[in-house]
């Protein structure tokens, strides 16, 4: 048990040019393709909002403190 040689590879190809034709290949690629670049785009999208809640909670983690610091002087 491995990884696929090339004779395995092959197969695969062949099974699949068999299940699914040699015009529709190219349509399923283009599918997966804009399936995984939709995907990308979501998950940049919630990066930006994990990073910008991040940076809210900061930036009031930031005002609590010169607040607190400002009542202790007095």
């Amino acid at each position: 048990m491995g990884s696929i040689g090339g004779f395995e590879w092959v197969l695969i190809i062949l099974a699949i040019l068999l299940l699914f034709g040699a015009k529709r290949i190219p349509e399923l690629a283009r599918g997966i393709g804009q399936g995984i670049q939709e995907f990308r785009k979501a998950s940049d999208d919630i990066k930006k909002e994990i990073d910008k809640g991040k940076d809210e909670i900061n930036s009031s983690v930031k005002d609590n403190n010169e607040t607190v610091k400002e009542e202790s002087k007095k």
